[in-house]
């Protein structure tokens, strides 16, 4: 019984049970990409913006609860992971977003955690910084924008928004600060890794 306890403390906690839920809800929204259908579009839309804001949702539920587990950390930023590349991936596949950027932008999440790994056996921890923060913000949202594709008519403005155009745009800006806090987290770890052989 108290094996079971920690099993479900450390894996079936409410906020796993969100990260876990993010990950189900990416087939529906690779199965609604349709550049022929607007309302399926909006559907994707909607959908990734509810798995993309599930995953603030179920950081801080840990934090408040106490339930950040070794399990949760590692899930969580797979999670994340999963669900940008694959549907990034279908954007392409679709002809909504160019390959070469995509490229760019998987290639910094791979050397990222290959450079947190490097890190880790180090005993270096690299967190979070704002630079990667602002990065997540840009995709995620340009994201958002792509899958709505076509143009919609908001209130009170007049001419309708070209929801494809803004997601390039912010997926652009997207790369830009990626690459640029790639190179922040290098330094930043070749600093510490210096500090640490230096004591």
């Amino acid at each position: 019984m108290k094996r079971y306890e920690g099993f479900r403390r450390e894996i079936l906690n409410l906020p796993n049970m969100i990260t876990i839920g993010r990950v189900f809800l990416i087939p529906p929204v690779l199965m609604l990409i349709d550049k022929t259908d607007p309302w399926r579009c909006v559907l994707a839309s909607l959908l990734f913006t509810v798995a993309s804001l599930l995953d603030l949702i179920d950081g801080w539920l840990a934090r408040r609860s106490g339930l950040v587990t070794v399990f949760g950390k590692f899930v969580d930023p797979l999670a994340d992971k999963i669900m940008v590349a694959a549907v990034l991936i279908y954007l392409v596949m679709d002809d909504r977003a160019p390959a070469w950027l995509v490229v760019l932008l998987l290639t910094r999440e791979f050397y990222i955690n290959g450079l947190r790994s490097l890190a880790s056996s180090e005993n270096i921890i690299i967190a979070a910084s704002a630079g990667g923060k602002a990065k997540t913000a840009f995709q995620l949202t340009g994201i958002s924008f792509l899958l709505m594709h076509y143009r919609y008519r908001l209130p009170g403005i007049e001419e309708a928004l070209d929801f494809h155009r803004v997601g390039l745009v912010l997926l652009g800006l997207s790369v830009f600060v990626s690459i640029k806090s790639a190179v922040d987290y290098t330094f930043g770890f070749r600093e510490a890794l210096a500090q640490k052989n230096a004591e």
